[in-house]
């Protein structure tokens, strides 16, 4: 049991402002993950607690371009909000552009990628690329604020390397030009996803007199008990989720229970787990279509499954049909063979997704 002197140092009725958006008390957010993070995959997180979710990252020269992919990750729905658009780039006009075209598509908050370490987007001059430049990170900022009618916020890292740990600067230099909230990663981007985060100077930024803005912790956060002692340790408005919502999105809904009980949840059923996997299935084949929708789930399956016995020969079969009715006979029979098995209550793996960039 959950020391009760804990569970009350939360105030439920504070509420969390991002602009006029208001959040409850430590929100849990749905960090932006590159090809995770789309309309089916939030569904089913938004289901079990999630407070805020973003879409993924998205080119501001792939919108102004008009290109396709870039185009569909604008899709958002009512149920989801709210919802943030993040957009990434490291010119200028192009982003201005980008935040106008964003403006239509109204969702409830702007958010700009200065975290995404990954080569093809860092060392092009955009996502975490831009901490080598915190002049130039202040006018791409500034020029989203000033072409938006949205309230703008940041996703960023802890500086790009152990030498240049820039994010107090950063915070207060961009909070001057209007940004309306901060969430930091507690890793610089030379780190990519290595060690462990450090939260530490999250908590000083958190802790700055000049910063009256919410910000979010970011980074390694696996496990319900986590997520309350960071809270309390480092001070922060709420904590960004990624990798442990994979396959996983009864996080946020363990850490809610968690914080008003003290109780930890027990691990969530085979029936609920298939249920959840069904429904993610079939919202990705509505999305996008029937091909892509199956290939794209197919990442998902391992983490919906992780922990069962001998599921081998069953995911690999999840992983080769093409058909969304057998997918669904086949979920349903590996239900049936599992039922009533206990999954162990253990923190969260984070699963290796580096590659994708998940800021």
């Amino acid at each position: 049991m959950f020391c009760l002197c804990v569970i009350l140092q939360f105030d439920f009725n504070t509420l969390i402002k991002i602009g006029t958006i208001e959040l409850p008390e430590f929100p849990l957010l749905l960090a932006p993950m590159e090809d995770v993070s789309d309309p089916p995959f939030r569904a089913v997180c938004k289901d079990n607690g999630a407070d805020l979710m973003y879409t993924e990252f998205i080119s501001s020269e792939g919108l102004i371009r008009d290109a396709i992919k870039s185009r569909q990750k604008l899709d958002i729905f009512d149920y989801e909000k709210p919802v943030g658009i993040q957009i990434f780039g490291g010119d200028e006009d192009s982003l201005a552009m980008a935040a106008k075209i964003v403006d239509v598509t109204n969702p409830d908050l702007l958010d700009i990628n200065f975290g995404c370490p990954v080569k093809k987007v860092a060392l092009k001059g955009a996502g975490a690329g831009v901490l080598k430049d915190v002049d130039l990170m202040v006018r791409l900022t500034e020029a989203v604020v000033k072409s938006t009618k949205l309230p703008v916020t940041v996703k960023t890292r802890l500086g790009w390397d152990e030498n240049n740990l820039n994010i107090m600067e950063v915070a207060e230099r961009l909070q001057d030009v209007g940004i309306k909230a901060l969430a930091i990663h507690g890793r610089t981007r030379a780190q990519m996803y290595k060690g462990s985060a450090d939260w530490t100077l999250i908590g000083k930024v958190k802790n700055n007199p000049r910063i009256t803005i919410p910000i979010f912790g970011n980074g390694d956060i696996d496990s319900p008990q986590k997520a309350v002692e960071y809270k309390n340790r480092y001070g922060v408005d709420g904590v960004m989720i990624g990798r442990a919502a994979i396959g996983y999105p009864w996080i946020f809904r363990e850490i809610k229970h968690y914080i008003k009980t003290g109780e930890i949840l027990p691990a969530p059923t085979m029936e609920e787990r298939i249920a959840v996997c069904k429904k993610h299935l079939k919202r990705s084949l509505e999305w996008k279509g029937p091909m892509i929708g199956i290939f794209e789930m197919r990442r998902h399956y391992t983490n919906y499954l992780k922990g069962l016995p001998h599921i081998k020969d069953y995911r690999l079969k999840l992983v080769t049909l093409m058909d969304g009715e057998e997918i669904n006979a086949t979920l349903d029979e590996i239900g049936t063979k599992y039922v009533g098995y206990e999954f162990p209550k253990t923190n969260i793996e984070l699963i290796n997704y580096h590659e994708k960039c998940p800021i």
